[in-house]
């Protein structure tokens, strides 16, 4: 092993720039898998961020005709106590309630959500998202969204009247306004408290949905299915963000594949530049070899000079590949920016991925290095001497 790694170095070093441009392919090859990968990664992070980050990933609604939710506080209860494939980030009640809210000679509906605080600032994000006034403290205390403030012309402290589906007139008064920054959300939610919900839709103690988050989003069905089983014999049903955004998971799904098949195309392009290289260098050094055969190198030796090129090259070229991934990330989140001065794409860096990334280029590198070994192994010493 020693003598092979030695005649291993010497090759490498005899021949430094054909060296330096093996290595230099590898951390090509690497840099661009880390790049691209963590730019996909930071893509679809964004996404999922945008789409379901600030809503509810997995909920929970009454399969009656009513549908309300009675003994809510023992359902939550129960789901705090499963064991789920994923931890939840977030649990909270909501209560909704549909009115009409009249306003000088307009009459637009509105969702009247009633929020558990503080559990839903893990969902929604309020408290950082009020532009304006406070968070509804007391029942009739509303927070109003920034584009139907705009709309109609009302103002923090106004009062506003609208009308229940039981037809009653009842009064709110806005103490906020808030902006949850999707434009039809603003214009179409009213947020206050549980009670104040409860209250205007004449609910009682009961609620309407429950809502959740997960650690891993991706793994928010698994956890559907295990709250659905032990809830079977309750009236409600779950649904999950993933069985809604079908499209959106087609999406990620295809930027993924394009990903892979980005990465798979490198490494082998990489590989068969290492194998074309070294089985020069087996043409190159025969007569070398042969010189060693006839001194006494085995075969399994002479073909352990070449493994060791070939690993010897990968980890060189990883750990260079690397190193150029992150200064092309730097450059990106540098030079890559919006108008705001932030990146136009959060890209994320998966330490993970990148060592996957090393490893599958060292193994690359050394599996590629197997044909020219397969060669040096077959080289007669006399006929090589012979033949010069």
């Amino acid at each position: 092993m020693k003598l092979a790694l030695s005649i291993a170095l010497r090759f490498l070093s005899s021949s430094k720039a054909q060296t330096l441009l093996i290595v230099l392919g590898i951390a090509i090859g690497v840099s661009v898998q880390v790049f691209i990968g963590s730019l996909i990664q930071g893509l679809q992070k964004d996404l999922v961020n945008t789409t379901i980050g600030n809503s509810s990933q997995i909920t929970l609604t009454s399969s009656t005709s009513d549908r309300r939710i009675e003994g809510w506080q023992e359902i939550i209860d129960s789901i705090k106590g499963l064991e789920l494939p994923t931890s939840l980030s977030a649990l909270s009640a909501s209560a909704d309630v549909p009115v009409l809210l009249s306003s000088g000679d307009r009459t637009v509906s509105v969702l009247l959500r009633g929020l558990q605080f503080p559990e839903a600032n893990s969902i929604y994000n309020v408290d950082s998202r009020i532009t304006e006034g406070v968070k509804p403290a007391s029942t009739g205390e509303i927070l109003i969204g920034k584009e139907l403030k705009e709309d109609l012309g009302l103002k923090d402290g106004d009062q506003i009247t609208v009308t229940t589906p039981d037809r009653s007139v009842k009064t709110l008064r806005i103490v906020g306004v808030f902006d949850l920054k999707i434009a039809n959300i603003n214009r179409s939610w009213f947020i206050t408290n549980l009670e104040t919900s409860q209250t205007i839709g004449g609910l009682g103690d009961s609620i309407t949905a429950i809502e959740m988050q997960v650690e891993e989003v991706f793994r928010a069905d698994e956890n559907t299915e295990v709250i659905a089983q032990s809830l079977k014999n309750r009236p409600v049903s779950l649904t999950d963000w993933k069985s809604q955004n079908a499209e959106l998971l087609t999406g990620l799904n295809g930027q993924s594949v394009s990903s892979l098949m980005i990465q798979v195309f490198v490494i082998i392009a990489v590989s068969l530049g290492i194998a074309s290289v070294l089985a020069i260098t087996v043409v190159q050094k025969s007569r070398q070899i042969g010189i060693l055969k006839a001194m006494g190198l085995k075969d399994s030796t002479s073909s352990m000079v070449f493994l060791f090129q070939g690993l010897i090259l990968g980890v060189i070229g990883a750990v260079v590949g690397i190193a150029f991934g992150f200064l092309l990330i730097l450059m990106f989140s540098t030079f890559a920016v919006g108008p705001d001065g932030e990146p136009v794409v959060g890209i994320s860096v998966n330490y993970g991925f990148i060592m996957l990334s090393a490893f599958i280029a060292i193994g690359a590198s050394t599996l590629a290095a197997m044909v020219p070994a397969r060669r040096s192994s077959k080289l007669s010493p006399v006929e090589v001497i012979r033949n010069g």
